[in-house]
């Protein structure tokens, strides 16, 4: 028995982890400069943001069609796979979960089963690993359905945004707030947890840095973790030397994140993403 683990490139795992973990990345699709790229195959993350301030009209994301799916999970069939787990970027923020979802009904060659991760970034990257692990493992696909379902309620993701530009510029704000709040120094601190995004508001980068530390810190001891940022490591790494006592003997990941993400965050964009003990 052979199964099988898809997600989309929204979840930031690193190449590495892919190939170790054999996971297959759906790449999502980006619009920027007159062209569309394919996240991570035709843009990498450090050309996309070092062009980013350049982009008009700005950088657009979208998700593959369900024909895309279908033709990834019926690949895989034929190189051997009795089964696939589809782990997707949340639906509260892509359509792209009901796009997997048509996919996997008109597949014919092999059971799949689509699951909305609630999350984004790396929490959707530690989902998948599980899943992997899991099936390298031997074990079936219910039960690496309830290992997902399981550490959903567990992962937790949470970053200060640098700027409130690439907000205003994918309309998720207007230009008046986002003025205001670049006058004020505002860094938005976003969370996501189960599908629900939330946000707050601090000044200036030492008080955001205050505040995902003391995120952190309120969510009691951790599993595992991952070091997010938008092209700005040297804060990142920064970030995560304060944290050595609240990570005690954790293998941090280091992740960028990716291009479908940033083209609406920005960069300098620095963050965590977590599991929590159970």
């Amino acid at each position: 028995m052979s199964i099988k683990i898809v997600v989309d490139s929204a979840c930031d795992l690193p190449e590495a982890l892919v190939k170790e973990n054999d996971i297959t990345v759906i790449p999502l699709y980006i619009n920027a400069g007159g062209k569309a790229y394919l996240d991570g195959v035709d843009l990498s993350r450090q050309e996309f943001y070092r062009r980013m301030p350049g982009f008009n009209p700005p950088a657009t994301t979208a998700a593959p069609g369900p024909e895309v799916f279908c033709q990834v999970y019926e690949r895989l069939a034929r190189e051997g796979a009795s089964g696939i787990i589809s782990i997707h970027i949340s639906s509260g923020l892509s359509s792209l979960v009901d796009s997997a979802r048509q996919g996997a009904a008109i597949t014919t060659a092999v059971p799949v089963t689509v699951l909305d991760s609630q999350q984004l970034s790396m929490g959707i990257g530690f989902l998948a690993l599980t899943a992997a692990r899991a099936a390298a493992r031997g074990s079936s696909m219910a039960e690496i359905e309830a290992l997902v379902e399981e550490k959903i309620r567990r992962t937790h993701v949470f970053a200060a945004l640098d700027t409130l530009e690439y907000l205003k510029r994918s309309g998720r704000m207007n230009s008046i707030t986002s003025l205001l709040g670049n006058l004020l120094q505002i860094k938005p601190i976003l969370r996501m947890y189960r599908g629900r995004p939330t946000s707050e508001k601090v000044r200036t980068r030492r008080r955001a840095v205050e505040r995902l530390l003391a995120i952190l810190q309120s969510l009691g001891p951790v599993e595992e973790a991952a070091l997010l940022h938008a092209n700005t490591l040297e804060r990142a790494e920064d970030l995560l030397r304060q944290t050595s006592a609240l990570l005690p003997g954790i293998n941090i990941v280091r992740s960028e994140i990716s291009p479908v993400l940033g083209a609406h965050i920005g960069p300098g964009v620095i963050g965590f993403a977590v599991v929590t003990r159970p």
